[in-house]
């Protein structure tokens, strides 16, 4: 394998390790460890944020990726992985009910965790008892 090929190779795992990366941190802000279920709009987003970020890494690694051909290709592909992942992000098109509902548990934790805690709003301290006796 030559050396042009190992840069881009380096890319590509560089942007999936950090699209993985991405989309396990947006599980940080769970209240417990078994709120968290797979998500498919947290997936479509941290791919949305992965096309996105795609563009900008390799706009600034240009002198190192010096296939013309490959970078185009990669522009478009990152384009078309931007526009598809926000369609579905927005449109919910591949979302059933169940996934739906399963996606509500970490959202909701979101919401017990900030109510718990020293510096949350007075509305969300309101709220707290109620939140967290239906969800526990």
């Amino acid at each position: 394998m030559n050396d042009v090929a190992k840069t881009y190779l380096r890319f590509a795992a560089m942007i999936a390790t950090s699209t993985a990366v991405m989309y396990g941190l947006t599980y940080l802000n769970s209240y417990a460890f078994d709120h968290v279920f797979f998500s498919e709009t947290r997936l479509y987003m941290a791919l949305v944020m992965g096309a996105s970020m795609v563009v900008f890494m390799l706009t600034y690694m240009l002198p190192m990726h010096t296939s013309r051909r490959a970078n185009l290709t990669i522009y478009l592909v990152s384009a078309v992985l931007f526009v598809g992942s926000l369609w579905l992000v927005r449109s919910q098109a591949t979302v059933g009910q169940v996934s739906y509902m399963k996606a509500m548990i970490p959202h909701h934790s979101i919401a017990i965790l900030r109510a718990n805690g020293r510096r949350s709003p007075t509305r969300a301290c309101a709220i707290s008892p109620t939140a967290s006796s239906t969800r526990k």
